[in-house]
């Protein structure tokens, strides 16, 4: 079957459309990051719409785990947009941070009478996602 040079091969059509479609906004992606997604949305909710300055400040004064690990991630992002985009980092805010779940490591822990019991230490994917007022 021959290909008309109207129609695109099947991997050009999707690099074409996948071109479209990208995301122009400078974003970060954390895999695998060894804290759950309940406990990271905690911190994710407390920053989300704020702009990058307030947001770092609220991450060094957060007692929780997440907040040192996203803190991070944010640093990360505001990077990505001064270097890949050449955004002003003074007018960037968050515009967008989720916490998706990931893998989650089996343990056994012994138990009384020969029993064991299942400990799950959840995993977490966090995204950041920043733009320009």
């Amino acid at each position: 079957m021959e290909v008309n040079e109207k129609q695109l091969s099947r991997s050009k059509y999707k690099r074409e459309r996948n071109a479209s479609q990208k995301e122009t906004r400078p974003s970060a992606k954390l895999s695998y990051a060894r804290v759950s997604v309940t406990k990271a949305c905690f911190v994710l909710d407390a920053i989300r719409g704020k702009d990058v300055q307030t947001a770092l400040a609220i991450l060094e004064y957060n007692p929780r785990y997440a907040s040192s690990i996203i803190k991070k991630l944010l640093k990360s992002a505001i990077a990505n947009a001064e270097n890949n985009n050449g955004m002003n980092a003074d007018k960037l805010y968050v515009a967008a941070c989720y916490a998706d779940k990931g893998p989650t490591m089996k343990r056994i822990r012994p138990r009384a009478q020969g029993r064991a019991y299942r400990i799950e230490k959840r995993m977490s994917n966090i995204t950041i996602v920043l733009d320009e007022r």
